[in-house]
């Protein structure tokens, strides 16, 4: 009876929210083999809230992310079950502030920049151009490395004043793995979003002295979204050898009428000389507004190497 009461009582005072996003599609991949399973990525969010008065609440956010064609988690066997996000803060005035695992301040953000949200393996010329010669941790997966999010992490968002905030993270507990660094893993990005313009400027480390600068920017029209972006990144060498050099930049744009929206984008990587040009075109079509139905196509072409395609259909579908 004392538990149900608590509990009752903690749901009096609470707003727990339960959402998704779930994807599935039929594509044909870079390596030419056909598959089905996921183009983008699908997920599960507990998340809540707690006024607790003056202006001020606690926060809680659980994101497990999984593979629709099997139900397996994402990375299983390596990655944590709540992979996409487990983190307790306050917020208030002041901004707000989470501990545990989230995404770092350039990952966080970059998404807006690009067509596909940086979030679909075929067309998105952001996920195989940006950050790529940086892990927010080498290690932080049971050894193996994490791409975009921090364990063990303090995270920042100051308020929005006149279309600004400043964004912070870091990592401050060393891994008890071969390779990991020993310094801090630390983040700050500068962001605006007023009107139809948005913009970032953003910088990352991470605990092995790699690091990672991201600028950019986004207009949007009544029906044409335009974006671009520069990111460079840098993989430290082991001592007497030298650092690996990655730059690289993107156009995209959108375009909606009626229920569809087009999508159009290009990417160009440098590293260490060796070029990489990408394209990628897609079309998204709304049944309605938590349900999509849509189409992707890549091509890639390194420059020592022959160029490859990709292109499929799939489902989306958020709750």
């Amino acid at each position: 009876m004392a538990l149900a009461t608590v509990a009752c009582t903690a749901h009096a005072q609470s707003s727990v929210t339960v959402s998704g996003f779930l994807d599935i599609g039929v594509f044909r991949d870079f390596d030419t083999a056909t598959k089905v399973g996921t183009i983008q990525r699908s997920s599960l969010t507990f998340a809540g809230v707690e006024d607790l008065g003056g202006g001020y609440a606690a926060t809680f956010n659980l994101q497990t992310r999984f593979e629709m064609d099997t139900g397996e988690l994402e990375g299983a066997g390596y990655k944590p079950f709540w992979q996409g996000e487990s983190t307790v803060g306050l917020k208030g005035p002041f901004g707000a502030v989470r501990l545990g695992r989230a995404l770092d301040v350039i990952s966080a953000a970059d998404w807006t920049y690009d067509p596909w949200g940086n979030f679909n393996r075929i067309a998105s010329p952001a996920w195989y151009n940006w950050h790529y010669n940086y892990a927010s941790d080498r290690t932080s997966n049971n050894g193996t490395a994490e791409y975009g999010r921090l364990a063990n992490g303090v995270f920042y968002d100051s308020p929005t004043i006149g279309g600004f905030s400043v964004h912070l993270s870091g990592a401050y507990e060393e891994q008890p793995y071969p390779g990991a660094g020993t310094g801090n893993n630390f983040g700050a990005s500068l962001n605006y979003g007023q009107g139809p313009v948005s913009f970032m400027l953003a910088h990352n480390k991470n605990s092995n002295d790699d690091d990672d600068t991201f600028v950019a920017a986004r207009y949007d029209f009544a029906a044409i979204s335009l974006m671009g972006a520069y990111d460079e990144s840098t993989y430290a060498g082991a001592v007497g050898t030298a650092d690996s050099k990655a730059k690289a930049y993107t156009l995209g744009a959108t375009y909606t009428t009626g229920a569809t929206t087009w999508k159009a984008g290009y990417g160009r990587r440098d590293v260490d000389g060796l070029k990489n040009d990408f394209v990628g075109l897609g079309a998204d079509y709304a049944l309605s507004k938590r349900t999509i139905l849509y189409v992707s196509a890549g091509y890639s072409k390194p420059e020592n190497n022959a160029s490859s395609n990709a292109y499929g259909v799939g489902m989306s579908h958020s709750f």
